[in-house]
C-alpha cells in the first residue's frame, strides 16, 4: 500500500462509516481494484482506521456522552450482541469479507430494504434524543448490528433501520447508531490488532506511518460526513441512499461476472 492508495481508502471509510452505504463493502471493492486487498496490512488498516472515524462521533456529541450512567449501560447492552456473535462467527465473518460477490449482493438487498424502511417505519422527526431509548430497544437495535457482520450491509444501516423498527424517528436512530459506533468499532479494531499481534505480525515505520495518515483523513472526512448525512436524512430519508446501493451493487456484479473476476483472496 502506498500514500495515495491509504489516503483514497481513509477517504472511502470517513464518508461512508455513518451512511447506510456499508465502509466494509467499500473498501473491499476499492482495495481489490487497486490489486492490494490480499495484502495483511491492508486487511489491518481497513478496521485501525475506523479509530479515526468513530473518534469524530466523540467530538461531535461530546457533551452526549457525558449526560448519564444510564446512556453508557444502554450502549453496553446494545454492544453485547455483537460481542457474542463475533467471537462465535469470527472465522466464517472472515471468510465472507474475501468475497466481493457477497459485497454485492448485500448492497442490493440493502438497497431494496432502505427503499422501504421510510414506508414501513414512518415516525415524524420530533426532539426525542437518544436518551429516551429503552433498555429493550437497546438490545434489539444491537441485534440489527449483527447483520452488518455480513460485508456490504451497513453497520450504520443496518442499525438505523433497527432504531426506526423501535419507533424511533430517523434522527434519534441515526444517532444513537453514532453512539453504538463507538464501542463497536472499538472493540473490533482491539480484536484484530489483537489477532494480528498474537501471529507474529509486525509493523514497519512505514506501515505506522499510514496508519496515522490514514486516521487522521478518516478522523476530518468522517466529521463532514456526519453533519451533512444528519441534516440529508431529516429532510429526505433513505431512498437515495437506497438508488445508490442498488446501482453499486449491480454494477460490481457486472465488473465481476463480466468484465473481470474480483478476486481478494
Amino acid at each position: 500500500m502506498n500514500t495515495l492508495q491509504a489516503i483514497v481508502l481513509a477517504i472511502i471509510e470517513g464518508i461512508t462509516e455513518f451512511l447506510p452505504v456499508s465502509s466494509t463493502g467499500h473498501m473491499i471493492i476499492a482495495s481489490s481494484f487497486y490489486g492490494i486487498a490480499q495484502d495483511d496490512f491492508t486487511k489491518l488498516f481497513t478496521i485501525v482506521i475506523q479509530l479515526g472515524a468513530i473518534l469524530s462521533v466523540v467530538i461531535l456529541y461530546f457533551k452526549r456522552f457525558f449526560q448519564s450512567f444510564d446512556f453508557y449501560f444502554k450502549l453496553l447492552v446494545a454492544f453485547i450482541p455483537a460481542v457474542v456473535l463475533g467471537l462465535l462467527l469470527s472465522d466464517f465473518i472472515d471468510g465472507l469479507l474475501e468475497n466481493p460477490v457477497t459485497v454485492a449482493v448485500s448492497l442490493l438487498i440493502g438497497g431494496i430494504i432502505l427503499l422501504k424502511v421510510d414506508d414501513w417505519f414512518n415516525k415524524p422527526e420530533t426532539a426525542e434524543t437518544s436518551q429516551e431509548i429503552t433498555y429493550s430497544q437497546a438490545i434489539k437495535i444491537g441485534l440489527f448490528q449483527c447483520l452488518a457482520m455480513i460485508p456490504g450491509v451497513s453497520r450504520s444501516g443496518a442499525s438505523i433501520v433497527g432504531g426506526m423498527s423501535q419507533k424511533l424517528s430517523r434522527t434519534s436512530a441515526a444517532e444513537f447508531s453514532f453512539f453504538l459506533a463507538v464501542p463497536t468499532m472499538f472493540g473490533a479494531t482491539a480484536k484484530k490488532c489483537y489477532d494480528y499481534y498474537k501471529a507474529g505480525f509486525e509493523l514497519s515505520q512505514d506501515h505506522i506511518n499510514l496508519l496515522i495518515i490514514g486516521n487522521i483523513v478518516a478522523f476530518i472526512v468522517a466529521l463532514l460526513a456526519i453533519k451533512t448525512f444528519i441534516g440529508f436524512l431529516t429532510k429526505n430519508g433513505f431512498k437515495v441512499f437506497g438508488y445508490y446501493r442498488i446501482a453499486a451493487g449491480i454494477i460490481l456484479l457486472i465488473i465481476h461476472y463480466c468484465i473481470h473476476p474480483l478476486t481478494i483472496i
